[in-house]
Parts: C-alpha cells; sequence; structure tokens
C-alpha cells in the first residue's frame, strides 16, 4: 500500500513519540491517502490522493456513468 500523494508528492515523515516521562520512541506521520478515480483526458485514472489536494480542487473527481445516466 502506497502512503504517497500522487498530486503532492506528500510522503510519510519518521519523528520520535515523547512520553510523559520523556521517553522517546519512534514513529510515523502518514498522509490521509485516498484511492479516487479521477478524470483524465475524457477517461478515468485510479490514483491514490491527500486528502488535502482533494479538497483544494487539485484533482477532478470522475462522475460515475450510472450517475449520470440517471439523471
Amino acid at each position: 500500500m502506497s502512503f504517497r500523494c500522487e498530486v503532492c508528492d506528500k510522503k510519510p515523515s519518521a519523528g520520535h513519540k515523547v512520553s510523559h516521562a520523556n521517553k522517546k520512541a519512534n514513529r510515523w506521520w502518514r498522509p490521509n491517502v485516498q484511492e479516487v478515480r479521477v478524470a483524465v483526458r475524457g477517461g478515468t485514472v485510479r490514483k491514490m490522493v491527500c486528502t488535502g489536494c482533494l479538497r483544494a480542487g487539485k484533482v477532478v473527481k470522475a462522475v460515475h456513468k450510472a450517475a449520470v445516466a440517471a439523471q
């Protein structure tokens, strides 16, 4: 499973979890990446996109054909 955004190239970063007793333990911060169908040149492609790019409108989601036919 990929934790990298294909639009902005956001990827996991590593650091330390610090307890109240100031003990350090390794941990990862992973971006919230979703698999989305994206409209590309009249077709659709599945891409891994972070929610920040989805909310910012950097990606145009593909419309499902059944939803278009129902309207």
